[in-house]
């Protein structure tokens, strides 16, 4: 895990603005770069960009909570994201959510102790045709049932 204080975070902020520019624009860009870095958007990390965007914080927070990729908490190491659309409930969402949490022991919005998974729902992925669909970071799975989703899951289990 990065370990990272308080001021170092604040010129990286910083740096990020210059590259992405002063404006409101920028904030998507700035938080989707830390994201990418830290796994997530700390409260500290949220106040500063507020401050150095000269944005409110709930507005920075807003666009944190509306885009699925963004966190505002620590997730696991494998974030495994299940449609929820109805296309894949009619599919069998519902034995694939089962599995999932019975093999990752947690339930649905929350992490495992260790910090190696995260169970997430997700609004449609644009598989419709090829559901259930999950995504385990940025990779794609279709097509699922409990067996195929067991064997997906032992694959993570050694990494």
């Amino acid at each position: 895990m990065i370990e990272i204080k308080n001021n170092e975070l604040t010129e990286e902020i910083k740096e990020l603005i210059n590259r992405y520019g002063e404006g409101r624009e920028s904030l998507l860009p700035v938080l989707q770069a830390l994201q990418e870095k830290y796994g997530f958007i700390s409260d500290f990390a949220q106040q500063e960009i507020s401050i150095l965007l000269d944005i409110h914080p709930v507005e920075v927070y807003g666009v944190i909570t509306f885009f699925s990729f963004l966190s505002e908490k620590k997730k696991g190491k494998y974030i495994i994201r299940l449609c929820q659309t109805i296309s894949c409930d009619l599919a069998g969402k519902d034995a694939i959510v089962n599995v999932l949490e019975r093999e990752l022991g947690i339930k649905f919005g929350e992490t495992t102790k260790d910090e190696k998974y995260s169970l997430e729902f997700i609004n449609c992925m644009g598989m419709c045709d090829q559901g259930p669909a999950m995504l385990i970071n940025d990779k794609v799975y279709t097509k699922l049932t409990p067996q195929k989703v067991i064997e997906i899951i032992n694959n993570y289990k050694w990494g």
